[in-house]
Formats: structure tokens, sequence, C-alpha cells
């Protein structure tokens, strides 16, 4: 499990929300439980850009095998360097299937 910085939007303001990523349930969005408690106790929501991005990040490590909280991660570092999602994305799963062989 890992943890991420995520900006969220409370009442107009944008603040950093640690949120905890591991293995999610087949059947879940990654982060769907810490949202709804984000949302119902404090007020607050992740922007749909980024509930979206690890929607299809998770669906992108189930269909390549890659361990899901690696593939955020390595997103994460490819977008502070200044990638694209997508490049980030592209360029993880490469990555990966040049380490298995």
């Amino acid at each position: 499990m890992k943890k991420f910085k995520i900006p969220c939007a409370f009442s107009g303001k944008t603040s950093p929300v640690t949120f905890y990523i591991g293995d999610p349930e087949k059947d879940h969005h990654p982060i769907q439980f810490q949202a709804e408690w984000l949302s119902k106790e404090r007020g607050g929501t992740v922007p749909p850009d980024i509930m979206k991005s690890l929607e299809e990040l998770k669906a992108l490590s189930e269909k390549n095998g890659v361990p899901f909280e690696e593939l955020c991660s390595y997103a994460l570092e490819s977008i502070e360097k200044g990638q694209s999602l997508e490049k980030s994305k592209e360029k993880a799963i490469s990555t990966d299937e040049i380490e298995k062989k």
C-alpha cells in the first residue's frame, strides 16, 4: 500500500488529501470508499479527471499484469517530471514488460 496526496476541492478551495492506494477490489473504483468518506465526512471531492485516471490505471494494471500501486507510483513520478498521463501509462507498461523478459 502506498500513500498519495491528491488535490481535492473543499467549497471552492483546493487542498491536498492523503489517499492510500493498494490492490483494489475488482468491482470497485480504486479509491471509491475513501472518496465517499471524504465527501460525507469532510465535504470534499476528488476531481473527476483524477478519478477517471485512476480507473484507467486500474484497467491497465489488470490488462497487463502490473501491480496497480506500482503503476500509480510510476505514473505520478512521470507526471512530476513533466510527462503527460498518457505517456506515463504507456511507458510504465512497456518498462514492466521489458523487466519481465
